[in-house]
């Protein structure tokens, strides 16, 4: 099977390496690519969920109308795993969006990828930060409004 067959991306848990950070870039879509995110109402239930998990910590975040982008990191004490992490906030953001009631608006499932360094971690968020200029969306990435940043994600190895 190669890549462009699957259904579905494979999932890998977190790895350890060397004792450094662990930096995950997580893409989530609407169900049919549904342009409904881009909205205040959306923004902040997105962001409330995101601030109050305990299991995992979100740094930098683009919030586009079909899909977002964010970056996240598992706490110390992280008891879920990054799927069902991702499905809580999916379903804390259904459960509260009233148009929403009785359908799916999310993709089933999502892409993550781990970040290996912190040059590969300036250059994802670069990438993802300039994601609502090549859609068309703005001309300057700073003036898209549904952006931000929740936590502080440094690289860093630990000794």
């Amino acid at each position: 099977m190669t890549y462009q067959d699957r259904r579905h991306p494979a999932r890998c848990p977190p790895v350890d390496i060397d004792n450094q950070s662990i930096i995950i870039l997580v893409t989530a879509s609407t169900k049919g690519r549904q342009r409904i995110l881009s909205n205040d109402r959306i923004v902040n239930l997105l962001r409330e969920a995101w601030q109050d998990s305990r299991d995992w910590i979100v740094g930098r975040y683009v919030i586009l109308p079909d899909h977002l982008h964010l970056f996240c990191s598992p706490n110390l004490c992280a008891r879920l795993s990054l799927r069902r992490w991702v499905a809580s906030w999916k379903s804390y953001v259904t459960r509260r969006w009233e148009t929403a009631v009785g359908k799916q608006i999310w993709q089933r499932s999502f892409w993550d990828r781990q970040i290996r360094n912190g040059e590969v971690y300036d250059e994802k968020w670069g990438y993802v930060r300039m994601n609502p200029v090549r859609h068309g969306l703005v001309g300057d990435p700073a003036h898209w409004p549904n952006q931000g940043e929740i936590h502080k994600l440094f690289w860093h190895d630990r000794v």
